[in-house]
């Protein structure tokens, strides 16, 4: 069983997690792309959606791939789950609740804390959603760099302005299990999906 993990304000029906889920079901593999907000993308928190996988997942040996957010997620959800077997994370969000702040600026993440919300535009609904501050409380619980010992892939494009390819080169340096190729690309990696594609056949 392989779970796709897609990013935020994204949704399962995304350009690559359609392209990965009928490239990985085209040779035999079982996918499954949970919507991680599980219908309540204004209470989305990190902890919510890991309970959710571990509902779907129900402690069986798994195989994650992860893009943004979802990358993030995974390596979180590895690290607490041994039976997880291999981990792909495309442009993931290390530093995740650490990186908000310095990428809305303090001013407007002080308004997001006092208002308890935000307005963001939502791509999977092509609409903009109201966000609430819970996510980033929630996500300071957890570590900047999960660590994981499962043998991982990771992409990550150097023109990413979104989460900087330094976070995904810092966690490589520190992780022998982890293949980290940096690409000509940003962080959606559209140009670059039949090499990606052509690694994560051969990894999984």
């Amino acid at each position: 069983m392989i779970f796709y993990l897609h990013g935020f304000a994204s949704s399962p029906a995304s350009r690559k997690a359609r392209y990965f889920a009928d490239r990985l079901t085209s040779i035999g593999q079982e996918v499954k792309i949970p919507k991680l907000d599980n219908g309540d993308f204004f209470n989305l928190t990190l902890t919510r959606q890991l309970k959710m996988l571990e509902e779907e997942a129900q402690g069986r040996p798994v195989s994650l791939i992860g893009s943004s957010m979802g990358g993030y997620l995974a390596a979180i959800y590895a690290a607490k789950h041994p039976e997880v077997q291999r981990v792909v994370l495309m442009a993931p969000a290390f530093g995740f609740a650490r990186r908000w702040p310095q990428r809305l600026g303090l001013p407007v993440t002080d308004a997001w804390r006092r208002e308890g919300s935000m307005e963001i535009f939502h791509y999977g609904d092509n609409q903009k959603r109201r966000i609430g501050y819970q996510l980033l409380e929630d996500g300071l619980q957890y570590p900047d760099y999960p660590n994981f010992g499962q043998p991982c892939l990771i992409f990550h494009g150097k023109k990413d302005d979104v989460v900087p390819a330094e976070f995904s080169i810092e966690f490589s340096k520190k992780h022998p299990n982890a293949e980290l190729h940096v690409w000509d690309s940003d962080h959606e990696l559209s140009n670059v999906l039949e090499p990606m594609w052509d690694r994560i056949q051969s990894f999984l």
